[in-house]
């Protein structure tokens, strides 16, 4: 945004034969807001490069911090996936990005869970069923580590095409083909199952071993996840069902790729095979999907009256934010977590009091506590203001 107008990137479907597409400006406006429980909202946006959490799951301390203020914190998969590792705490609600937009719409709901029956969903690779067997090998070792009840992998034929692509805003993102085929499987298979893991191929634009190296050694933003998202977004929306994606490697070679010593937030990709653990992990709880929910109270349910707060990186617009804008729920932005999005937040029609920018999570977890204390955070900083006096 600037003082002139704003530009929008939207990701589309075109053409086939998909189901009907929800419109994402579905919006049912809450009337009231429901305190028995604080639950809140993060957010770190796939693709633009976040300084915390736009790599390979390098905001789950964040996301572990804030969730021990709230009763639950409601994250995508973005902010704990990191290949083979997801270290959510267990009052963290896993949910599709497209999905926590619906939910701040009020055109969603999340019902709780004790385990979900997961479909995997693969595909045959012209060299050789090596990325079909890891895919097989990290569903039967989450089975044994994660108890999941049901677990059902699914191999395509005829595979998907995904390739990564950039915005001309620079962002990562992604074009998908074959999507038809895949719904069509989805469908055939309905009944079976709760949640969907996809794991595929990626086809970078460039040579395999130089990406992967520009990405480890040069940075920029996470080359697969912006892929991933208009990969999942579109499954969501038009199944209605909780999905996450991983990617396969491109080559068996680079599974012996040496990049040296990597930064730290970028360790998860390296040390990784499958990539797809932290799906089965995230997945495995993930609350339902409840569309159209309505007013009547039922404690499993949280509905846009049960979120408490939002918490996304500063400058980072998109329409949850202004979804929570137009629902009275408080946004925090954190400083510190710059990105390629140079928004000003001021500059979006929330009421007095609805925005608050803080430089870190650490400060954001303070400002959670108070809000879930009932406290007014102005209360506990100096100079505390005069008490305000009308004479009629």
């Amino acid at each position: 945004m600037s003082g002139d107008g704003w530009s929008c990137e939207v990701d589309t479907v075109e053409g086939g034969t998909t189901p009907p597409f929800p419109s994402i400006f579905d919006f049912r406006p809450r009337r009231f807001a429901r305190v028995n429980a604080f639950n809140a909202v993060m957010l770190v946006p796939t693709g633009i490069d976040c300084e915390i959490g736009g790599h390979a799951g390098d905001a789950t301390p964040a996301a572990r911090l804030l969730a021990s203020v709230c009763d639950h914190l409601i994250v995508h998969p973005n902010v704990v996936n990191a290949s083979d590792i997801n270290e959510q705490t267990d009052n963290c609600l896993y949910v599709e990005g497209s999905l926590i937009c619906r939910l701040l719409m009020g055109s969603a709901g999340l019902r709780h869970v004790r385990s979900n029956r997961i479909l995997v969903v693969t595909e045959q690779r012209e060299d050789g069923p090596w990325a079909v067997d890891q895919v097989v090998n990290t569903v039967s070792a989450a089975r044994a580590t994660l108890g999941i009840a049901n677990a059902k992998v699914v191999v395509l034929s005829d595979g998907l095409s995904v390739h990564m692509e950039r915005a001309p805003s620079g962002r990562a993102m992604g074009r998908l083909q074959g999507l038809e085929r895949l719904l069509s499987v989805i469908e055939r298979e309905r009944g079976s199952h709760d949640a969907i893991a996809l794991s595929t191929r990626i086809v970078p634009s460039a040579d395999s071993s130089a990406m992967y190296a520009s990405y480890f050694q040069d940075g920029g933003p996470n080359p697969w996840g912006g892929a991933e998202a208009v990969f999942t977004h579109a499954v969501s929306t038009l199944t209605g069902l909780q999905s996450a994606h991983a990617p396969t490697l491109e080559d068996l070679s680079l599974r012996t790729q040496d990049y040296g010593r990597i930064d730290p937030r970028k360790a998860g990709e390296a040390i990784s095979t499958s990539f797809m653990y932290c799906l089965m992990k995230g997945l495995h709880r993930a609350p339902a999907v409840v569309l159209n929910p309505d007013l009547v109270y039922d404690p499993s349910v949280i509905n846009v009256e049960d979120v408490s707060c939002l918490v996304v990186p500063a400058g980072a617009v998109g329409l949850p934010v202004i979804a929570a804008a137009a629902q009275g729920i408080p946004v925090i932005a954190v400083a510190e977590n710059r990105n390629m999005m140079q928004n000003d937040l001021h500059r979006l029609p929330f009421a007095a009091g609805q925005l608050h920018v803080v430089r870190s999570y650490l400060e954001a977890a303070g400002l959670i506590a108070a809000f879930k204390a009932g406290l007014n955070p102005n209360a506990v900083r100096r100079p505390l203001d005069p008490t305000p006096v009308s004479i009629y």
